[in-house]
């Protein structure tokens, strides 16, 4: 056994050595890319692939959906499997996952192959987003877990960020399966640089429970299905998923109290400090996307800005937040993390009373200012926050944190996605001012849940 095998066999207890760490989480940094980018980056394709295939526009949007739904039914039972078999074991078959279905989504005849490979390639990226905290716990030493955290906080905003101009660059030269094809030589050297420097976390063993993520499929996939049907003009088929979606919720609690190590981890929901993490996580996302939702929509048909304008006006919010999430991650390992939370989410929510109580006809200096004010809340919030939702949860259990952080993350989001949609079918018409206050009133709450937090008596 050679130096190399025998380091990653071995457990770690508090990170790995330089310059193993930094390779490692290198390569983590990488997966989490790569699965962020392909929720967004073929949103710019979508017209083209519609033409091609002679459909609608809106039975392409399925390209969206499709993945979208496979990810957030992933996460939790391939946290779980993490746990029961090694974190990066479920890396590296996530990974093959992803890259096949890759190739499968650039070579689909049809939209309905197509669609169905982006639901494989959603249970790949739903292993690889599932288990990233798990590894950046295992990878990082704790005097540095901020930092390692902040990092993929840093990763996964500019990749959320940058998805549509790297599409515009890559449809600039080739077609939209370049896309998809672009995946498998980054995907190859993540596979090999992950089998190289991921560490071997220790496993459970326990079983794997097939009920239980039938169930939470169910839960989850018809509350996001519910969400989005909500947001539409289908009424009663959003009251179906979403009663389907409780009925499925309510046995798989039932089932996840009588199990050791659940699925949907409500041991972890019992601690404090852990449940008012995933709550202030919620409802700050929801702040989010609710105003970034609504923002593009206020540029373009009321302000007149054209895509290309829209697009520009918007980039101060992503990139405050990617600057201020190194700050931040820094920060938490210095500071107390439910001051920085809290204060952050306090400067998140007066930037967007800001944009409530913009002029009618803003310059773009009067937009820039308030939406980087609103990135910079955002991102002081989220690397602290997602530091106390990870480390409150003991190493054991860090699979079911690490999932229900991207659970978490992604229910924000779908709310925010649909209270947006709400007001614009309630109001006939683009009310900023009505999105903005909603959304404040979220960022502020979560500020509050963040504030009054305390430590944990037994972390």
């Amino acid at each position: 056994m050679n130096i190399m095998t025998a380091a990653i066999k071995s457990p770690t207890l508090d990170g790995l050595p330089q310059p193993r760490r930094i390779l490692a989480f290198l390569t983590v940094a990488m997966a989490v890319m790569m699965a962020v980018l392909d929720g967004s980056i073929v949103n710019v394709a979508l017209p083209a692939v519609a033409a091609e295939q002679g459909v609608p526009g809106a039975a392409a949007i399925w390209v969206i959906t499709a993945y979208q739904l496979a990810v957030v039914v992933a996460l939790l039972p391939m946290a779980a499997l993490g746990e029961a078999i090694g974190f990066r074991k479920v890396y590296l078959g996530g990974m093959v996952l992803f890259v096949a279905a890759s190739l499968l989504c650039a070579y689909a005849p049809t939209l309905q192959m197509l669609s169905a490979a982006r639901v494989v390639q959603g249970v790949g990226a739903g292993a690889l987003m599932s288990i990233n905290g798990a590894l950046v716990r295992h990878i990082m030493p704790a005097a540095r877990l901020g930092r390692g955290i902040s990092g993929v906080a840093l990763v996964v905003g500019i990749s959320a960020a940058a998805g549509p101009s790297i599409a515009a660059a890559i449809l600039a030269v080739a077609s939209w399966h370049w896309l998809f094809l672009i995946n498998v030589p980054l995907g190859l050297i993540a596979l090999v640089a992950g089998r190289l420097t991921l560490p071997e976390t220790a496993a459970s063993g326990a079983r794997f429970d097939y009920i239980s993520a039938i169930l939470n499929g169910a839960a989850f996939g018809g509350l996001i299905s519910g969400l989005s049907s909500l947001g539409g003009n289908s009424l009663p088929l959003a009251l179906g998923q979403l009663l389907m979606a409780a009925v499925a919720g309510y046995f798989l609690a039932r089932r996840q109290l009588q199990r050791r190590a659940p699925m949907l981890p409500v041991d972890l929901l019992r601690r404090p400090l852990f449940a008012s993490s995933i709550i202030a996580s919620i409802f700050s996302f929801t702040a989010q996307f609710l105003a970034l939702v609504s923002l593009p929509f206020f540029f373009h048909d009321v302000l007149g800005r054209s895509e290309v304008e829209t697009g520009l006006l918007l980039t101060p919010w992503p990139f405050a937040t990617a600057l201020m999430a190194l700050v931040s991650g820094r920060l938490a390992d210095r500071m107390s993390p439910f001051v920085l939370s809290g204060f952050g989410m306090l400067l998140f929510a007066v930037g967007l009373v800001s944009l409530a109580t913009m002029p009618a006809s803003p310059d773009n200096l009067d937009i820039c200012w308030r939406l980087a004010l609103c990135g910079i809340g955002f991102g002081l919030f989220q690397s602290p926050n997602s530091r106390v939702m990870i480390t409150s949860a003991p190493i054991e259990r860090s699979g079911g944190a690490s999932g229900m952080q991207s659970t978490a993350r992604l229910l924000g989001q779908s709310f925010g996605a649909a209270l947006a949609a709400i007001i614009l079918n309630l109001t006939l018409h683009q009310n900023l001012s009505l999105a903005m206050w909603i959304a404040a009133a979220c960022a502020g709450l979560a500020g509050l849940v963040s504030g009054f937090r305390r430590p944990a008596a037994h972390p």
